[in-house]
């Protein structure tokens, strides 16, 4: 059982893509050849064309493991920034993926080890070797054709590990010719539409903290403004691309909408929807003197004090995100997004003196 283990285990790439990232997530796979630890996201593998070193010193570029090369440094930043929520339930960036991997000359330098050591048994080495050497149906690791393509491999998405679908890319190497399109049987071969949906996943988009006047503590049947620093609202992309294929996507992130939820029902918001849309470039508008006796476009009204307690207001923006690419000029719509955050809304009764 241990060999037939380790032999399933050579031959499905999926799951050499799942044991370098674990490793790179410092889990201990006991089944895992040493050798797979070479493999980790942006590190120096052994030889791989496709091992791009990741990570600017400010983050902003960066390689996930495999083909796939992340540029971030037009994304979201600040300590409270997150990823959106898909506003469709049904869809998910897809959890694996085919790109590109080695060269032939690469293969053969990763796999010869792992036969020569015996520790997937004899019967299995030999198989593999009829596979890729013995012209069934590849011959010399496909030698003859280096330069002119590249053994893929399945990969999983950065942070998918362990999500459904993750494990759907556990076809063995395959051969694809440059400038060919992969096995029109291998639907998670990587193209721009689903670069776009990966970099949909590495979107990250700054916190929803609200600007309110007053500040921090209200009074009952007081308008309350809310606005959103126009400077920090602004679009937010990630480029990712796959350099060995020479294709590219850009998603975008543009903030559309803020939805406040004052935290409890004795409260009115402005407008009645709570939906506070974008106008001339800012969400809400900045209280300023002279306006006390004016509605605001965007904020809230509390009815009855938070006591000894605080109400939860909820801020959340609405992001529309649409991508190009490749053979794709666009903007092609994925579905919305959306990223929300709490704050503390203290509420105090109208203190008055009678003479």
């Amino acid at each position: 059982m241990p060999a037939l283990t380790a032999a399933l285990s050579a031959w499905t790439p999926l799951k050499r893509a799942t044991g370098a990232a674990a490793v790179a997530g410092a889990l201990v796979l006991a089944a895992t050849p040493p050798a797979w630890a070479d493999f980790v996201p942006g590190g120096n593998g052994s030889g791989s064309e496709t091992q791009v070193d990741g990570g600017q010193s400010d983050g902003g570029i960066s390689a996930t493991a495999g083909a796939v090369v992340f540029d971030r440094s037009k994304n979201g930043s600040g300590p409270s920034a997150g990823p959106v929520t898909t506003s469709s339930g049904d869809w998910t960036p897809p959890a694996c993926y085919y790109a590109p991997k080695y060269s032939p000359d690469e293969l053969k330098a990763y796999l010869e080890p792992t036969w020569n050591s015996e520790s997937t048994g004899s019967q299995w080495d030999l198989s593999q070797r009829e596979h890729y050497v013995n012209g069934k149906p590849y011959k010399d690791f496909n030698k003859d054709k280096e330069g002119k393509g590249h053994w893929w491999s399945g990969f999983v998405a950065e942070g998918r590990i362990g999500d459904p679908g993750a494990l759907d890319c556990d076809e063995p190497y395959f051969w694809v010719d440059q400038g060919d399109p992969p096995p029109a049987d291998i639907p998670q071969a990587i193209t721009p539409e689903m670069l776009a949906q990966l970099a949909y996943a590495e979107i990250r988009v700054p916190s929803t903290e609200v600007d309110l006047a007053p500040a921090g503590t209200t009074k009952v049947n007081l308008p309350t403004w809310a606005w959103l620093n126009g400077a920090q609202f602004k679009p937010v992309s990630v480029t990712a691309s796959v350099p060995l294929l020479g294709i590219t996507a850009t998603t975008t992130a543009e903030p559309v909408s803020l939805k406040i939820e004052p935290g409890t029902d004795d409260a009115i918001t402005y407008p009645a929807s709570g939906e506070c849309r974008i106008v001339d470039g800012r969400i809400g508008e900045p209280y300023s003197k002279g306006k006390a006796g004016t509605t605001p476009p965007c904020g809230v009204k509390y009815l009855r004090s938070s006591g000894d307690d605080t109400y939860q207001l909820r801020a959340t923006v609405t992001w529309k995100i649409h991508w190009a690419g490749t053979g794709t000029p666009g903007p092609v719509g994925l579905p919305d997004g959306t990223f929300g955050d709490d704050q503390n809304v203290t509420v105090q009764e109208i203190q008055s003196v009678n003479r």
